[in-house]
């Protein structure tokens, strides 16, 4: 059986089975095991298994492992709470969107990547993409303009976000990773002679994540403002 086309999953109605399966136990067991394990470890025959089914079984309501991901990654967007946003100017609006999305990101450090590397046809990541390009386009983008402002906050949150989770989970032990900043700045410091553009304003002992992602946002969101309508 050939693999859905893209959206094919969201639109179909859901086959009547036994009532101790459904899509939606399916992509709650999957969103647990990708927070666990991370995708690498997702396969139906785990999935099967932490809903105490058979493989085969999960087949008559899903096609593929890919449709799995695509269930699941629409079913953590649903966690960016649009609540409040189209009430704001559209400035303040972004921010606080592109705020909450890292918010879910982080409690589901697989999402980035995931987001990253598939369409996102779902109804949840359509709805939240709408409101996105409704505010850029409110704020007088249009067209390549628009566009280029939408993959400049995405590529910067998804990044932004993947990075400070690659790096939480390889630092877990605070009193190590501020000696491992300070080791990594007074080296810095040393080679002023040879970078001093880096010596005068790198901050390799900054840990303060939730400053630096704000700053960021508000630079992009600076240079939208600059073009904007």
């Amino acid at each position: 059986m050939p693999h859905p086309r893209p959206g094919e999953i969201w639109f179909a109605e859901e086959p009547e089975r036994r009532p101790r399966l459904s899509r939606e136990r399916i992509t709650d067991a999957a969103v647990a095991l990708l927070d666990a394990d991370g995708v690498a470890a997702l396969s139906m025959r785990r999935l099967a298994a932490r809903l105490g089914a058979g493989t085969m079984s999960l087949y008559e309501y899903v096609r593929s492992k890919e449709d799995v991901l695509d269930l699941a990654a629409d079913a953590v967007i649903a966690e960016i709470d649009v609540a409040g946003i189209a009430d704001l100017g559209w400035r303040e609006a972004l921010c606080a969107q592109m705020t909450r999305s890292r918010e879910v990101m982080r409690r589901h450090p697989w999402l980035p990547a995931l987001m990253a590397t598939r369409p996102l046809l779902g109804p949840n990541a359509l709805a939240r993409s709408e409101l996105v390009y409704s505010l850029l386009e409110r704020a007088g983008l249009e067209k390549a303009r628009l566009n280029a402002a939408v993959a400049a906050l995405t590529y910067y949150v998804q990044g932004y976000t993947a990075a400070e989770n690659t790096w939480r989970s390889s630092q877990r032990d605070t009193a190590a990773e501020v000696e491992l900043r300070r080791q990594a700045q007074q080296y810095l410091d040393s080679r002023g002679a040879l970078h001093p553009t880096l010596a005068r304003h790198a901050d390799l002992g900054n840990s303060d994540y939730d400053a630096s992602f704000r700053i960021g946002l508000e630079t992009i969101l600076d240079g939208i403002e600059a073009h904007s309508g």
